[in-house]
């Protein structure tokens, strides 16, 4: 009897990548697998030949083969008269191996020496260090390595002993139905070793939870969300494994003045009335010290006036920033009678030349005169 086409047994293109016949296949192995159906002789065949052309079709050098001489060229070596050793519990584990815990170097392998789990830290920052940098310390609470034990997690002057039930592999296998599978040993929990006598100061975990004091370097011109990454910091690793890193996350404080935006600040400057309408010279605030800004002649709310390289200059390089300081116009309150009699007269000296001093407000009535007389129309 002649075998279907591997790709057709699967229902895969024969482009497809190995995760797409991976899906194909565990698709029809779950359909027809020998424990759902064993009273149908027929879903046993499906299975073993759908098992047959994965076998082939995820090996490289097996496939090319197959796409240039058909089954001749892998008749024998692939799995269908007989898997060899190891054959068919692999497939199994790499493609149940989520459903069943095992696999390939997946996580029912042994558990050696691992590195630790990186950490993360958010350090509250002043726009000021921001800007100029600082190094501060922190306060970090993580796992380190038991020093008693030197992170066995045996008494000192004792040693894990090899596990009796897995033989030191931190796996087991086990009959389940038609498949030998994989799995973690129950004994070890995957380590390959037991603890006999636990060191007293880590209870045979290897790693006990402390408090570190770290100085962090906080360079100039970080934003928030910027990251210091300070490598072999962050928690110590499993079975005695290399530490983690430690991820300082900058988050920059609200200021009461400045507010930022990339490299440019931004300010907002109030002025009075007579200086706005006379102009003058007042003092502003930077970041490093105040400096004089010229205010022209009529000058009106929401002009914006900029200091060249009165920013930041990015940490990652680049030219400083600007600040940008906008003008707001104050009105006079709580005036005493004579002020109001000032005011009032200056009012009315306003409409004796006949010019227009107030430009936007007499642009507006106007534009409201053409709105409401295009209502007439």
């Amino acid at each position: 009897m002649s075998k279907r086409d591997y790709y057709e047994v699967l229902g895969v293109a024969q482009n497809a990548d190995e995760k797409e016949i991976k899906k194909a296949y565990r698709r029809i192995a779950m359909k027809y697998h020998p424990d759902r159906n064993s009273d149908d002789p027929k879903a046993d065949e499906k299975f073993k030949e759908a098992t047959e052309a994965y076998e082939v079709l995820t090996d490289t050098e097996k496939r090319s083969a197959y796409d240039r001489f058909g089954h001749s060229a892998v008749d024998g070596s692939a799995g269908g008269g007989g898997f060899s050793e190891g054959g068919f519990s692999d497939i199994f584990g790499d493609v149940f191996g989520d459903i069943f815990g095992g696999g390939r170097g997946g996580r029912g392998g042994r558990s050696g020496p691992q590195r630790g789990s990186d950490l993360r830290y958010t350090l509250d920052v002043s726009l000021e260090d921001a800007v100029f940098g600082k190094t501060v310390e922190i306060k970090v609470p993580t796992l380190q390595s038991c020093e008693p034990c030197d992170g066995t997690g045996s008494k000192p002057g004792t040693s894990p002993k090899t596990c009796d039930t897995c033989g030191g592999m931190g796996q087991v296998r086990m009959q389940q139905g038609f498949f030998q599978v994989q799995q973690t040993c129950p004994s070890c929990r995957g380590r390959g070793q037991t603890i006999t006598d636990p060191c007293a100061s880590c209870g045979g975990q290897g790693r006990v939870e402390k408090t570190k004091t770290l100085s962090v370097k906080v360079p100039p011109g970080v934003d928030t969300g910027d990251r210091i990454r300070l490598s072999g910091e962050g928690e110590a690793g499993p079975n005695g494994g290399p530490n983690g890193d430690l991820f300082v996350e900058i988050s920059v404080r609200q200021h009461p003045i400045f507010e930022r935006d990339g490299k440019h600040l931004y300010c907002e400057v109030p002025i009075t009335f007579s200086d706005a309408a006379l102009g003058g010279e007042l003092e502003v605030p930077t970041l490093e010290g105040r400096v004089k800004l010229k205010i022209p002649e009529g000058t009106q709310t929401g002009k914006l006036f900029r200091l060249r390289g009165k920013g930041v200059k990015p940490v990652r390089g680049g030219a400083e920033g600007d600040l940008l300081c906008k003008v707001t116009v104050e009105t006079p309150i709580e005036l005493n009678r004579h002020q109001k009699e000032l005011l009032q007269q200056f009012k009315e000296s306003l409409s004796e030349g006949g010019k227009k001093q107030s430009p936007k407000q007499t642009s507006w009535f106007e534009g409201v005169k053409n709105f409401f007389d295009d209502m007439k129309l």
